[in-house]
């Protein structure tokens, strides 16, 4: 048996893949390592979800030296029954629990490789700060982002390289959006309420990308939570694992 898990538990564990499919689908392989019975399969946290697709790529374009995030959590990402009403109106909660933890590990190992002697990650190498907010929005994760860079920037080439983003078109998954991410050029844009059904919900938006000097750069980016970030990226998992599997047969 395989389990796709959206839960937190293994995310972390050596053996078990964290996958995002368009980020780094190729570390489905690491299964094959396992030695208990049956698989687990894992997909992170929501916000790390929007977070390491807004970031493939710029670490692919540029490579990555630091990196500062701060969300705006809407409130079905607490699960239900959710945030106390009087809590949350007219208020912002300026801590989730557990929640900067998972965004400062979790995109290390996914952004890492596989070392197929040992059938481990070995994990990126630079640094994450971040900062986790609830907001009152129904839906829809916002990060807000700042990030240095190994090489040079060019936000022509990088808005290019959003565009085309399309890594998973020649598997025809049922679940994967035609275009899983979207870069909006308007200055107050992505918007939760405007932009986080994109692609079925499926599609993260970026926004608002301005370079600061010839390595640093910040952007917005919208996930929505509950299915990209959540349940959609479960299923994408399985339909790219099956993928992968019928290949080998």
């Amino acid at each position: 048996y395989t389990v796709f898990s959206n839960a937190a538990s293994h995310r972390m564990d050596a053996k078990v893949p964290l996958v995002v499919p368009e980020v780094n689908w190729q570390h489905l392989s690491l299964a094959r390592y396992q030695t208990t019975p049956g698989v687990i399969i894992t997909n992170p946290n929501c916000s790390t979800i929007g977070l390491v697709m807004a970031l493939k790529p710029i670490a692919d374009l540029f490579g990555l030296e630091e990196l500062h995030v701060v969300t705006m959590q809407a409130l079905s990402g607490a699960g239900y029954p959710g945030v106390p009403s009087l809590d949350i109106m007219d208020n912002v909660l300026p801590h989730i629990s557990s929640e900067e933890e998972k965004l400062t590990s979790e995109p290390l190992k996914i952004l890492g490789s596989i070392d197929q002697r040992r059938g481990t990650i070995d994990l990126a190498s630079f640094n994450i700060y971040a900062q986790c907010n609830r907001v009152p929005v129904i839906d829809g994760h916002l990060l807000s982002v700042f990030v240095k860079t190994k090489e040079k920037i060019s936000i022509t080439a990088l808005i290019n390289t959003i565009d085309s983003f399309q890594p998973l078109k020649s598997f025809n998954l049922p679940s994967a959006p035609e275009r899983p991410l979207v870069y909006l050029p308007q200055v107050d844009t992505p918007q939760p309420r405007l932009h986080r059904d994109l692609g079925g919900g499926m599609t993260v938006s970026m926004g608002q990308l301005v370079q600061y000097s010839d390595h640093s750069l910040r952007f917005l980016a919208l996930v929505h939570n509950t299915i990209r970030g959540a349940a959609g990226c479960a299923v994408l998992n399985a339909e790219m694992y099956e993928a992968m599997t019928m290949q080998e047969i």
